[in-house]
This record gives structure tokens, sequence and C-alpha cells, in this order.
């Protein structure tokens, strides 16, 4: 990583600068060529800390102050890893994305998947009666069952639809 270090009405001492040297290896770690910026200034009582990095054409900034030189510093090479990991992540969700829709999918009889566990659906479990589990279900139309922790017997239960849609039916584990 290129580093460029300016100090404005502060003398930027060897401490300083490998300081700032060693905080930006965290932001070193997500390019293989970056610069950066750093302009550390004194205003009033407050040590301000301003650092931009370039990397694969994308800008990203952070400007701190603190009373602590230091602490401002880190305070920017935290806000600049977010940034990046946000940006980074950003980006491989969309190239996934992209790959998902491209991909197409053919069946075939013969290729067919068959006693396989294909879906995964997870639920909350609260406990309750079955008739406030009945209650809930019917607030979701779209789901045809719901499971529950039994209050009177502390096993979990299902309360499912019926074929006629008008009634219900509860799953209990006999042991």
């Amino acid at each position: 990583m290129k580093i460029k270090i300016t100090g404005k009405e502060l003398k930027i001492t060897d401490a300083i600068n490998d300081y700032v040297e060693k905080k930006l290896d965290r932001i070193d770690k997500y390019f293989e060529e970056a610069e950066a910026d750093v302009t550390l200034k004194t205003e009033k009582n407050e040590q301000i800390a301003e650092i931009y990095v370039t990397a694969n054409g994308k800008k990203y900034r952070a400007v701190t102050e603190d009373k602590d030189m230091y602490a401002s510093i880190d305070k920017d090479i935290d806000i600049l890893e977010g940034q990046i990991r946000k940006s980074k992540t950003k980006k491989e969700k969309m190239m996934k994305d992209a790959s998902l829709k491209t991909m197409e999918i053919s069946f075939d009889n013969k290729n067919e998947i068959e006693n396989e566990i294909i879906k995964t659906s997870y639920y909350e479990i609260k406990p309750m009666v079955p008739e406030d589990a009945v209650l809930k279900l019917q607030e979701k139309p779209s789901h045809n069952f719901l499971t529950f922790i039994n209050v009177e017997t502390g096993k979990v239960n299902v309360v499912h639809k019926l074929k006629d849609g008008k009634n219900y039916g509860l799953i209990e584990p006999e042991a």
C-alpha cells in the first residue's frame, strides 16, 4: 500500500508515522493495490485524522476528531474497514445473484430427486395452549400448520388445517 501522510499545524513524528502504517495494514489486507492519503491536523483542542483510501477504482473516506490523535486514527480505521467490508459484501451478493439468474436448471424425469430432504424451514416454537395455537394459525392464512410447545403437557405439538378447510387437527407425541 502506498501511504502519504501529511501534517497540518502538526509535526509527524516517527511514532505517529509507524502507528498509521501499522493500522493501515488492516485495510491493506482487503486489496492488492491501494493508496492511502492521511492528513493529520490540530484544531483548538481536537486532533483530527482524515484518511482517504483509493483501491480498485473506489474511494473510501473517514474523518474523525478526538482529544487523542491515536484514538482518532483508530476510529478512522474502524470506519474504513466497515465501509470496505460493506462494499465487498454488496459486490459479492450482486455477483451471486447475477450468476443465479443466468443459471438454467433443466429437470428430466430421470434426474428427479426422490426421498431426499431438499428444503429446511425454521419455525419459532412458543409455549401456548392448543386453542391459542389455532388462533395464531388463523392469523396466517397461507400457513397450513403451526408447531408449538403445549403448556399443559410441556411437549411439542402441531396444529394443522384439515382438508375440509374449516377444522383443525392436533398432533401430540405419545411418550
